[in-house]
This record gives structure tokens, C-alpha cells and sequence, in this order.
């Protein structure tokens, strides 16, 4: 049987195979396995998490299902180590609990990988976008019993999920939705996630900014500058950013203040004040009269919510809040293609677990590709040469090097 297609890539084991043989994923193996000191052993560590990673490599929903695919194809088997005998769909359920109770060694595992993907892309982490995202339950949220009862429920089946409000998006309308959010800062030049969180849909975007920031430059992301939508423009996200050295970029709102023009460069007889620099230590901008012949001729204004340190009129800004569509296009690769959606599990912590292996898979993938790009001379090939190693490099063939016509489709494709 063919091998499946990989989410974003080439149908390959070998790129499993990488992630596994990476030395970040090998660092988390390793710390894994010292925590083994009693029972029986069970499945090598090696061989779980190499299913947790094809869980998003192949962008599928449930533990069942991954099994499955395992103990249909002898080519995964043999790149995870337990060819002739897979694990059960129960101990990816128990190894998933391991998971959650060492969850400081999966942070320090995506930390690594981050720093890893920041010395071979010296833009990644420079310019964030960032924004949240709805991430529904596995759940019935509703407040009543049935349709017409009026008997109000007393217990739900997610506990942690809560009710929030989502945009619309293309033919989906707006409104409730019961669920989680995945807050997220992407890097702008990359498309690449920086820093995430996953909290319930009622918690507020605005309370997760600074934690953001704070993630992002602990990973060693520079985090110059920060565009967000309309959403963001309070006062607090501007102070939280500048108190990290970030450029906020924001959208104004209609407030009273800004109708009556408060936010408007200085003007006098002579026409409108133009911008000429802003200063971050003194955090302000300065304005110049056009002609100069105002005494003073130019003045400096206290950088605030109506007054950024790069003004919205200047092309920088506009170039820079353009960018914020990376977030968005994130968040679409990841619930499309690496299998952050739909939900298949319940509980706060469960959700954070799935998301973050998701994008530990995705980060761990573009860190691999990063590395044997640059590590190819000019003018090498990657293609495969020969029939053994074009063999190696498609699973899709059997043990004698045919490939076989029959083939698996992905899930939802």
C-alpha cells in the first residue's frame, strides 16, 4: 500500500525520519526516557513520539486513527521502531497523559527548535503578527437541555470550554461558539509561529498580549514590532508593548476622542506638522512645521494610543500592518493541514497538548528544511540517485522496489 500524504509536503517517511533523528527531538527522547525507572517498559519513547509527530504529520484527528495507519503501512513501522508489533491506540492514550505530566520538557524541546529556526533564519521572530483564533469543542455547549425545554443544563461534557464570540469568515457567519481560543504570534517574514497559548473562548484576546511578547523574546525572537487588528486598540496593549521594546501597530477605533480628531498631527497657519522621527527613549515623535517659520519650529508628542511612535500616515506603518495577514494564514495552514482542527479531545490541558504538538511538528518540519537547504553546495540535487535509494525514499514501494498502485487517501481530502 502507497504511503499517505504528508500535510504541506512530499509523501516521504523520511521526513519523519528527520524529525526524529533531529537533535531537539532527540533531547526530549532522551530526558522522556530518564523518567522511566520502574513497571515494564512499553513501547520505546523513541516510537511514541514518533507517533505523536505523524498524529500532525498526516493531520489526523484522533489517536484511533493513527494507529491505524501505523499498522497499515510496515514502512512507518520501520522508521518508528516497531515493525510487527504497533502500539495500541490505548498506549498513545497513556503516553499522551505522560505528556501532559511533563509538559516543561515539551516547552524546552519547542524553545530549542525556536532558537534552532532564529540562527538559520535571521528574520524569523524580527516583525510578529499576532491575533487569536476559534478553536470549537468536542462538546455541546448549549444552555438548555433540548430545543423547546427550558430546563437549563447543569453539566457539559467539556467543563473547561466556554461560550465566545468569533468574526465572520468567508460563508460562515459571525457569532457564539463554544469552545477554546488559540492565541498566537506569528512571525511576518516567515508565516512561522513564534509564541502560542490556548485559553477558553470567554478569556478575553487583549489579556494574553504581554504573555505573547514575553514567550517570544525568552525563545530569543527580537519582536521589533507587533502589528494586531482593531480589536487590540486599548490603551494598556500599547503601554504592555513599549514596555518590551515593541512597536505597536494598530487600527483605531471610533472612540469619542478620535471623532473629535485628537489623534490628528499638530496644524497652524501654515499647514499640517510632518512627522521627522521618533525617539524610544524618550518615547516620542516629532513633529515639524512645513515652512518652519512656527517658533518653535517643530515639537515633540508623548507616544500614546492616538500617537504611536510610527504614525498611521506613514508608509512604514501601512507596509507593516499589512503583514498582520500572516496570522491568518497560520491559522488556516494549521486547522487544514497539520490537523489542528477539529478538536477530538476535551479539557484545557488536553487542548494545549494538541496544539502544541501540532506546531512543535510544523516548526520541527521548516527547521529540517532550513538545515539541509543551506547544507546542499550550489548546483546539488536533493533527488534521490539509483534504484535502492529512490526505494528508501518512497514508501509507496514494496520490499522489492515496485511501487504499488493501490493507495490511502488523508482524511478529509
Amino acid at each position: 500500500m502507497a504511503s499517505p500524504k504528508l500535510s504541506g509536503g512530499t509523501a516521504s517517511t523520511a521526513t519523519l525520519q528527520q524529525l526524529l533523528d533531529s537533535p531537539e527531538i532527540g533531547r526530549l527522547i532522551e530526558e522522556l526516557e530518564a523518567t522511566r525507572w520502574t513497571g515494564r517498559p512499553g513501547y520505546p519513547i523513541r516510537t511514541m513520539i514518533g507517533l505523536a509527530l505523524a498524529k500532525s504529520l498526516y493531520a489526523l484527528p484522533t489517536w484511533t486513527r493513527v494507529v491505524a495507519l501505523v499498522a497499515d503501512h510496515w514502512r512507518l513501522q520501520r522508521v518508528l521502531g516497531c515493525e510487527g508489533d504497533p502500539p495500541s491506540k490505548w498506549a498513545a492514550y497513556r503516553f499522551a497523559e505522560k505528556l501532559r505530566d511533563n509538559g516543561e520538557k515539551v516547552e524546552r524541546c519547542i524553545d530549542a527548535v525556536v532558537e534552532g529556526l532564529k540562527a538559520k533564519l535571521p528574520t524569523y521572530g524580527t516583525d510578529l503578527a499576532i491575533d487569536a483564533s476559534d478553536m470549537p469543542a468536542y462538546a455541546n455547549g448549549q444552555r438548555f437541555v433540548s430545543k423547546d425545554s427550558e430546563v437549563e443544563r447543569n453539566w457539559h461534557t467539556d467543563p473547561d470550554a466556554s461560550w465566545g464570540h468569533r468574526s465572520a469568515v468567508s460563508t460562515r457567519r459571525g457569532g457564539g461558539f463554544f469552545g477554546y481560543r488559540l492565541h498566537m504570534a506569528t512571525c511576518a517574514a516567515t508565516d512561522l509561529p513564534v509564541a502560542w497559548t490556548v485559553e477558553t473562548a470567554k478569556a478575553h484576546e487583549t489579556r494574553f498580549v504581554a504573555d505573547l511578547l514575553d514567550t517570544a523574546k525568552r525563545r530569543g525572537a527580537m519582536a521589533a514590532s507587533a502589528a494586531l487588528d482593531k480589536g487590540y486598540d486599548i490603551q494598556r496593549i500599547y503601554s504592555e508593548c513599549m514596555e518590551r521594546d515593541c512597536l505597536p501597530l494598530i487600527p483605531l477605533k471610533q472612540t469619542p476622542d478620535v471623532k473629535r480628531g485628537e489623534h490628528r498631527p499638530p496644524e497652524c497657519q501654515h499647514g499640517v506638522w510632518t512627522f521627522a522621527g521618533s525617539d524610544r527613549r524618550r518615547g516620542a515623535t516629532k513633529w515639524r512645521c512645513p515652512t518652519g517659520e512656527c517658533k518653535p519650529a517643530s515639537t515633540w508628542i508623548a507616544a500614546d494610543r492616538l500617537h504611536p511612535l510610527i504614525p498611521r500616515t506613514t508608509k512604514r506603518w501601512k507596509a507593516g500592518y499589512r503583514k498582520r495577514a500572516a496570522v491568518e494564514r497560520e491559522f488556516g495552514r494549521l486547522k487544514t493541514q497539520w490537523g489542528l482542527k477539529p478538536l477530538r479531545v476535551r479539557g484545557l490541558e488536553r487542548v494545549r497538548l494538541h496544539a502544541d504538538l501540532t506546531v512543535l511538528t510544523k516548526l520541527a518540519c521548516a527547521l529540517s528544511r532550513a538545515r539541509s537547504t543551506r547544507s546542499l553546495a550550489p548546483g546539488r540535487s536533493q533527488e534521490p540517485q539509483g534504484r535502492e535509494q529512490a526505494a528508501q525514499a518512497s514508501p509507496g514501494a514494496d520490499r522489492r522496489g515496485a511501487r504499488t498502485p493501490a493507495g490511502i487517501r488523508r482524511p478529509g481530502g
